[in-house]
């Protein structure tokens, strides 16, 4: 097989107009022709998003092969520990036997933290001995992200004990540390940790890759931090990858790793550096077994219009066409299921909070970040029982353990939803993925938590106590569908959100991560409000 176009060369740092021949899912021989011809598209090294958590395309791994692939996604770094939270060991393996039949190089990390901390429940743990297992068992790349950067920092021992089976079988250890600096961070780092996609400024950045370490920039549905830290590229071309971490499928039929690279091109970025950070730099820090666009190397890489509107015309992977643009051959994902559910409807008599004559400590939600702000605020008071308070925009927020149905439900409040008579919920609740909720009243969410038990998953509105929800049957994380028609349902019901008055860009994914107790500052998990700048529980009264 033989292709002709603009070869985009990394290595050389030009570009020139050359004929491929492709022999034995290989490149033989790349043959130039000359200088740029502009009358020829481009030929360019597979895209890779360098940390991904595929559940949170709401899709199994071959639908979401299918849906990347048309963006030129030929290689992802997965860490599933979404659903090893909610079915362990049995939920890695779900994932790893289903990528196998995917159109991509899927790639796998362990999970480091399921649960991610102590002090929540999730449907499994995995202790040393499990990670130890799964880098023997399996093809994996790295130990995933380290999310507990206190028990790194202080040297807890079942921490450090992860670590070391890491690096007893030479793997690399991803990183997640937001707002870590100093000596703290050094410390994080010298542990040997490599990676950090939690850098939410550029200063916090900089110093991480000061220090040694590679920063992945995120672009996802909830965070989004491209803005602060896309000069990185420039400045530090080798020492940077580009990521989605969580996207929603509301977000990925705009685009993949493409659309970062559009926003690096608009920005006045060099395509061999753009490059370097969507493809090269994830090559050869996890040293995947993906092509270079070199003589000899697997024939991996991707065609495009321009180096404006990059538009991927065709991919291929191992020299065999796995998107062409004039088609639309998919793969059908297998039917399997799996899940978790072990809970009991609930009542409003559950979720009632007695008022105690203080301030109440009330999570913000800020909008495009998973950190929070802590406030204190007066609430009113019904019946002896704490309100929520439309006036501050002030909701009530729930959480529900879905994996003991003797576990009582934790309730808190928040800033920043701006709904009226309006409940949503979820079984995407990171990272244990219990069952959490936003609502006016305690009726509206019973209603939605209730809904969310009888189908056991899936993702929710209840307005004037009508019920509109998206069941996930896989995990309560995914369905078998297209990304497309996820997309579809997911709008739909995104956008009746935010016309019932919540401006948040993706108010299901940002509320999904008001349980994660990993990312500062106040957030509610199944067992209570937690403070995570003190990594301890905390009333919610004011002292």
């Amino acid at each position: 097989m033989k292709i002709t176009g603009n070869v985009v060369d990394v290595n050389q740092q030009k570009i020139y107009k050359a004929e491929l021949t492709i022999k034995d899912s290989k490149i033989f021989e790349i043959k130039e022709l000359g200088g740029e011809d502009f009358l020829f598209p481009y030929i360019l090294p597979g895209l890779i998003d360098a940390h991904v958590h595929i559940e949170s395309s709401m899709v199994t791994p071959v639908y979401f092969a299918n849906h990347v692939k048309k963006f030129g996604t030929l290689g992802v770094v997965t860490d599933p520990h979404e659903i090893s939270n909610v079915c362990g060991v049995k939920g890695f393996d779900y994932m790893y036997n289903e990528a196998k039949s995917a159109d991509i190089q899927i790639f796998f990390g362990v999970p480091s933290c399921v649960p991610a901390t102590p002090f929540e429940t999730s449907g499994a743990e995995f202790n040393t001995d499990i990670i130890n297992d799964i880098f023997e068992k399996y093809d994996v790349v790295a130990l995933s992200e380290m999310m507990n950067f206190p028990g790194v920092v202080n040297g807890f021992a079942d921490v450090m004990d992860k670590l070391d089976a890491a690096k007893s079988h030479n793997k690399k250890i991803d990183g997640h540390a937001p707002g870590l600096k100093g000596d703290d961070l050094s410390t994080y780092i010298n542990a040997g940790i490599t990676t950090d996609h939690e850098a939410f400024t550029y200063d916090e950045a900089k110093e991480k890759i000061n220090k040694g370490m590679m920063i992945q920039i995120r672009e996802g549905s909830a965070a989004r931090n491209f803005e602060s830290l896309h000069k990185l590229i420039s400045e530090f071309p080798d020492k940077v990858m580009f990521c989605t971490d969580d996207a929603h499928p509301d977000t990925l039929i705009k685009g993949h790793i493409d659309r970062i690279v559009r926003m690096a091109l608009a920005k006045g970025h060099s395509i061999f550096d753009i490059l370097k950070a969507a493809s090269y730099n994830a090559i050869k820090h996890y040293s995947l077994p993906i092509g270079e666009l070199k003589i000899d190397d697997s024939a991996d890489f991707i065609v495009v219009n321009n180096l404006t509107d990059f538009i991927i015309t065709k991919s291929y992977l191992h020299g065999k066409l796995v998107f062409d643009e004039n088609k639309s051959d998919q793969l059908d994902g297998p039917n399997n299921l799996i899940n978790e559910f072990n809970t009991d409807f609930i009542e409003i008599s559950d979720i009632q909070i007695k008022d105690n004559n203080k301030k109440i400590k009330v999570i913000e939600a800020i909008d495009g970040e998973l950190i929070t702000n802590s406030l204190e605020l007066d609430l009113p008071v019904s019946n002896g029982f704490i309100q929520s308070d439309l006036s501050q925009d002030v909701l009530k927020i729930v959480v529900v353990n879905r994996y003991n149905r003797e576990a009582k439900p934790q309730i808190g409040f928040i800033k920043g939803f701006h709904l009226q008579k309006t409940a949503l919920a979820g079984s995407v609740a990171h990272d244990s993925h219990n069952i959490i909720a936003v609502g006016e009243t305690d009726e509206d969410i019973v209603k939605a938590v209730n809904a969310i038990i009888k189908t056991e998953g899936g993702v929710c509105l209840v307005h004037n106590q009508k019920v509109e929800s998206i069941p996930l049957p896989v995990a309560g994380l995914m369905a078998n569908e297209t990304i497309d028609n996820m997309a579809v349902k997911y709008n739909e019901l995104d956008q009746k959100v935010k016309d019932l008055g919540s401006t948040l860009q993706a108010p299901f994914m940002t509320l999904a991560f008001m349980s994660l107790l990993v990312i500062p500052s106040l957030k509610l998990g199944d067992k209570g409000l937690f403070d995570v700048n003190k990594f301890e529980f905390t009333s919610i009264y004011v002292d």
